[in-house]
């Protein structure tokens, strides 16, 4: 590879890194998990992850920051998705080799 091939890729590893920075947090990549590719109320995700409403709320709230998650509001409900394919399918490649019954 050129240098300058890498230069010219420097503006997706620095995507990277923030998105891998964001999710090393146990309770967010299971938020992550939750999510997979379809929209939810947090509530639901509250459910499925095991923790109070406040702390996924927080957590929902960084990945937000970090461009990961985004959110809108459907009357009382808050419904958060993952914004971005890539990152559905780095979850999806953490789960097939963290996960797998072979292990």
């Amino acid at each position: 590879m050129s240098e300058m091939t890498l230069l010219e890729k420097e503006e997706d590893i620095e995507k990277a890194t923030k998105a891998l920075k964001a999710m090393a947090h146990p309770l967010r990549l299971k938020i992550l998990c939750a999510l997979k590719s379809e929209e939810m109320p947090v509530l639901e995700i509250v459910k499925q992850v095991g923790s109070s409403q406040s702390n996924i709320s927080q957590h929902i709230d960084i990945l937000r920051t970090k461009d990961i998650v985004e959110s809108r509001r459907d009357g009382n409900k808050i419904l958060c998705k993952v914004k971005d394919t890539k990152i559905l399918k780095l979850v999806a490649n953490m789960q097939a080799v963290f996960c797998s019954e072979d292990t």
